[in-house]
């Protein structure tokens, strides 16, 4: 589980197709401190396994499966990415809970500055809309993010100049994909209200608004 609060802006070092996947290493120097062969870390959203842990390095396994959902499957070598270590106990929960599991890919469109502030603008297929809600929470590449506007296939999001300088919202492009991530709240309701009811109550959407779920 992780926060969506990114400690580091990584750089791939090595990319090898494998049969099956592909095997990355990416060069970083913050998230390796602490994490042994085995730990979790979230590389732009997507929870890895991290293997052959150095001091400036790590090493992870791509399933194929996950290379087509996610864009690490458009990785090259040099690419940045977002870095961020599985949450301990001791962890503060700066954002909200990010499982590192894609749930679909999104479209970089446009960054705005202001000041010292950015607005990015975020496309989303029509089948995500259902997870976001005005003033929700959302992950983009594994970045804790709060819904500002919200349109009919895009939202937006403000970003303040630590984001900006600690992730790769710098370096996209308009047009380059992203991670999606939902907020793992909205994908519990909506299976509780349309999965076929077990013994037991029956959930429903105006049991859920009384007890002040929705």
């Amino acid at each position: 589980m992780f926060t969506g609060i990114i400690e580091e802006l990584g750089k791939i070092a090595a990319l090898n197709k494998t049969p099956g996947g592909a095997k990355i290493t990416v060069a970083a120097i913050v998230v390796t401190g602490g994490t042994k062969d085995g730990d979790s870390i979230a590389v732009n959203g997507v929870c890895l396994t991290a293997l052959d842990v150095r001091e400036d390095s790590f090493a992870a396994d791509v399933s194929e499966e996950t290379l087509k959902i996610s864009t690490l499957g458009g990785l090259k070598m040099g690419s940045f990415v977002n870095l961020e270590r599985a949450v301990t106990p001791q962890t503060r929960l700066g954002g909200h809970i990010v499982q590192g599991h894609v749930d679909s890919r999104g479209k970089f469109l446009k960054a705005e500055k202001n000041a010292d502030f950015w607005t990015v603008r975020i496309g989303f297929p029509a089948e995500f809309s259902r997870y976001l809600v005005y003033k929700g929470s959302v992950a983009v590449e594994g970045i804790s993010l709060t819904v500002a506007r919200l349109e009919d296939d895009f939202f937006e999001i403000a970003v303040i100049p630590k984001t900006w300088e600690m992730t790769n919202f710098s370096k996209l492009a308009p047009g380059d994909p992203v991670n999606l991530e939902a907020d793992l709240i909205g994908k519990y309701v909506e299976r509780m209200l349309t999965a076929a009811p077990s013994a037991g109550e029956i959930i429903t959407r105006e049991k859920l608004k009384d007890k002040g779920f929705i």
